[in-house]
Parts: C-alpha cells; sequence; structure tokens
C-alpha cells in the first residue's frame, strides 16, 4: 500500500520501502529506509485463534468495573478534587504492574475563562528508549459545570472515563506480554496517554479546550527524540496516534477521517470479524458492525487535533454520531452497555499485540 506524506521525498521513501525486495534483487543492494519512515510501511502480526484465547481469557469486565471505571467516575475537572484521586489511580495502577511503565507527569499553569488553572498529562511509555511508538490516548478530565448545578454532577462516563478504563485494563492484561516486548523489541514500544483539559471550561473555542493535548504536543515537539538527536523530535516517534472518546453506548460507528489511517481502521474491523467468528464478543449479532472504514466522518475537535496538525498520523476512535448521552447528565454508569465495551476492550487488546508484532 502506497501512502502519500507531505512531501514528495517522503513519498519517494514509502514507494522504495515498497518495492525494496525488488529493487535489492535487481541491483543487489538493500535500501536503508530512515526510522523515522519506518511507520509507513509498518505491518501487524496475526495471532493464531489459540494465541487470541489464550490472551483474551484474561480480559475480565467485572474487574475493570470495579477496580478502574468506578473510581474514575467522580467529578473530575480540572484542579479538583476527583482530579486528584483519579491522577493517583492512574500512576498506582501502572506503577503497580510488572512491565515497569515509566510514568511521567506533564504538569503546567494556562489561563484560563476562570484564570490560571492547573493541568496535569499523564505520559507512560513501556520503554523509552525506543525511537518508535504506538500511542493511545484518551482524556481522564470531566466536564466542568457551574455551581448553580448544584445537586447534579457530570460524571462524563462515556467522557471519558470508559476509554480511561480501557486503557488500564489493556495494561493489566497485556502485562506479561508487555514486559517481554520491551525486552526483545527495542526499537517499537507502547505509550498511553491520559490528557487532562479536553473540555472547555465556559465555551469552546481554540483557547478554552484542549489544554492538556495543547500542552504536552508542542512539549513533545520541542523535546530532541532520540535525547541528543538536532533533528528529530517526540512526535517523529509516533507511529500511530490512537485517541479513544465518547465509548461505552451501545452499538458504536467508527468511521474514517483520515485517509492515511483508513487501513489500521480496516485492520480494527478485520479483529472485530475474527473475534465474531470465534464466539469471543457477547451479543454481537451477524448485522452488527462497530469499525467501518468506508464510513467517511467530518473531523471533530479533539485531543488529536494538536497532534494532527504537526503531522503526527492520526486513528481517532469516536463514534458517529455521538452518544444521546453526550454532555448531558445522563452520562452516567447506568447508561452504559456492557457488552459493547467488554467487545471493544478485546478488540483493542488484540489490536495492540498484533500492531507490535508480540
Amino acid at each position: 500500500m502506497v501512502e502519500r506524506s507531505r512531501n514528495s521525498s517522503m513519498f519517494f521513501v514509502c514507494v522504495v520501502g515498497i518495492c525494496v525486495t525488488l529493487v535489492s534483487r535487481i541491483n543487489g543492494q538493500t535500501v536503508n529506509v530512515p526510522w523515522t519512515q519506518e511507520k509507513l510501511h509498518h505491518k501487524a502480526s496475526t495471532l493464531s485463534s489459540d494465541d487470541i484465547t489464550r490472551v483474551l481469557s484474561r480480559s475480565d469486565l467485572e474487574r475493570m468495573w470495579e477496580k478502574d471505571l468506578r473510581p474514575m467516575l467522580v467529578t473530575r475537572y480540572p484542579s479538583s478534587a476527583g482530579s486528584q484521586a483519579v491522577q493517583q489511580h492512574i500512576r498506582s495502577t501502572l506503577g503497580a504492574l510488572t512491565a515497569g511503565w515509566d510514568l511521567e507527569e506533564d504538569r503546567f499553569q494556562s489561563h484560563t475563562p476562570y484564570g490560571p488553572m492547573t493541568f496535569t498529562n499523564i505520559i507512560a511509555t513501556l520503554n523509552p528508549s525506543a525511537k518508535r511508538r504506538l500511542v493511545l490516548a484518551c482524556h481522564y478530565d470531566s466536564k466542568y459545570y457551574p455551581p448553580q448545578w448544584h445537586g447534579r454532577e457530570f460524571l462524563g462516563a462515556t467522557d471519558s472515563a470508559v476509554p480511561c478504563a480501557m486503557l488500564l485494563e489493556l495494561a493489566r492484561v497485556l502485562d506479561q506480554e508487555l514486559l517481554t516486548h520491551k525486552g526483545s523489541v527495542p526499537d517499537l514500544t507502547l505509550q498511553l496517554l491520559f490528557f487532562d483539559g479536553e473540555e472547555a471550561l465556559f465555551q469552546w473555542s481554540s483557547s478554552d479546550s484542549l489544554y492538556g493535548s495543547r500542552h504536552l504536543a508542542q512539549k513533545m515537539e520541542n523535546t530532541a527524540h532520540p535525547p541528543g538527536a538536532t533533528d528529530t523530535n517526540q512526535l517523529h516517534g509516533i507511529d500511530l496516534f490512537v485517541l479513544l472518546d465518547l465509548i461505552g453506548a451501545p452499538t458504536p460507528r467508527f468511521g474514517s477521517q483520515f485517509p492515511n489511517t483508513a487501513r489500521w481502521l480496516s485492520k480494527l474491523q478485520s479483529i472485530e470479524r475474527r473475534l465474531h467468528k470465534m464466539g469471543q464478543l457477547e451479543e454481537h449479532l451477524n448485522e452488527v458492525q462497530y469499525f467501518w472504514p468506508g464510513l467517511q466522518v467530518g473531523p471533530v475537535e479533539d485531543d488529536h487535533k494538536p497532534f494532527l496538525n504537526r503531522g503526527v498520523r492520526v486513528l481517532h476512535l469516536i463514534p458517529s454520531p455521538f452518544p444521546s448521552v453526550w454532555h448531558t447528565f445522563d452520562d452516567n454508569e447506568h447508561n452504559l452497555d456492557r457488552p459493547t465495551i467488554q467487545n471493544l476492550n478485546k478488540i483493542v487488546q488484540v489490536f495492540v499485540l498484533e500492531y507490535l508484532r508480540m
């Protein structure tokens, strides 16, 4: 598959990368593709049914619900007590795993309609020395409602407690595989990003929204990668930026926003079909389909945008249309669909294993 990049020289590298075997056979030469371009022709593996069954036997929705989701179903707008508690929960959960995640806090102050506020992004990297990274991201803050709404709390179950819980459960289920991968594949790793301040505090605008992702994208752009590099930064190290948002309502449809990552949406569709045939998905009838690579959907303002604007390849897993409970007080535990969440847990877990070629 040939994928265009932003300039002709990068496009040429893609073509050469795909035709490398033929070129080598004709000229007796090996063409070396720069590490920053390896993402353009990266090929995932395909797990056997036995491997899938073995790994997914550890996927436990009830455990995720009790250990991760319910602790996040609190009011958690930036700088609130609930936000502090959720931050601690994310850090302690990942810190207790044997894979040995490197945990970093990106804490900063930003001006808001309510004055200066402190925001905290959490960055978990499996192997910080790896050049390339598959990134899974979500936001953990909840939308702020002023005090006159006292008596009703916006808990943001789909927006975005469920995606955060899914990432923690993924790290837990794949703990041993990730530990092995960390020691055996030095150049490709997994990174989890938990953003603060995605929601507008007063009214959505370019300055009142995406506080955490705007700050972190700029910080990564200004951070040399690998350390000491003069012409590459941490954004160059992102193979694929997968953003999960508004997940947890029944029968979601994930369409394609960006042609250059449509093949990865097709990969998710393939995994969904394989797991369906294996009987691994609950209440997943033949006519049910979550991933629609042929469904073109319009762009959505979300945490991927500051990265997309800097050339990062994005796979945005947000349903179209949005859940009916979006930004209402009904976005709570009661209105979540358990089978859908568990099915998406399994699909994303297999996707990570196959992308990392474990």
